[in-house]
């Protein structure tokens, strides 16, 4: 990873990552970002409610992407198109070192196919974005979603959140608009401005 200098392909099966791996991940990916390479993942749908994930992702400032299936394949990472790393045996406890053009470029179109058919985790990549007026980036997501009349468990799956995270940021532009029940909150997020030009009120 230390040596990438454009891009990193990855297919992460099993919908959740261990805890420690997930802890030990962001100095490294972090600083492959920074150097402005890209990074794209694909998990499967069950890690839309891994909360641990995505917070992980959202950690991460750069070009970082993430989008799920209900199936993907075995781990695969790649390197600039050019090494990949699949299974060494069943149990993963070794990766098999790829350089040959004709596979490494059969795994990359193999990749791209899945991500052609997967479905974004989030609405758009996970660089944490600053808050405006008190609202973060997040929160004005949420709230445009329920103007569109979502549920909490709705706006959740879109978002690829879990129901109790989603409830907090709807609490925080609660107070944040000063609102005192739902149908106000409604009324106060039309007329505040924080809805993005050219979306419905």
């Amino acid at each position: 990873m230390s040596r990438c200098a454009e891009e990193v392909l990855t297919i992460q099966p099993g919908g959740f990552r261990p805890i420690a791996d997930l802890g030990a991940a962001p100095p490294r990916e972090q600083a492959l970002l920074s150097r402005g390479c890209r990074m794209r993942t694909l998990y499967q749908h069950t890690t839309r409610h891994a909360f641990p994930v995505i917070a992980h992702f959202e950690r991460l400032d750069g070009d970082v992407e993430v989008r799920t299936l209900s199936e993907v394949t075995d781990q695969l990472v790649v390197f600039d198109r050019a090494v990949a790393f699949v299974p060494a045996d069943r149990d993963s406890t070794g990766a098999l070192e790829i350089r040959a053009p004709a596979v490494v470029g059969y795994l990359v179109a193999l990749f791209e196919r899945l991500w052609r058919l997967a479905t974004p985790m989030f609405p758009h990549p996970a660089a944490p974005q600053p808050a405006k007026d008190g609202v973060t980036a997040r929160q004005r997501t949420i709230a445009e979603l329920l103007v569109e009349g979502l549920t909490d468990a709705e706006i959740a799956d879109r978002l690829g959140m879990n129901v109790r995270t989603v409830r907090v940021h709807i609490a925080k532009l609660t107070g944040t608009l000063g609102s005192r029940n739902r149908t106000q909150l409604g009324f106060l997020i039309s007329r505040s401005g924080i809805l993005r030009p050219g979306h419905p009120a």
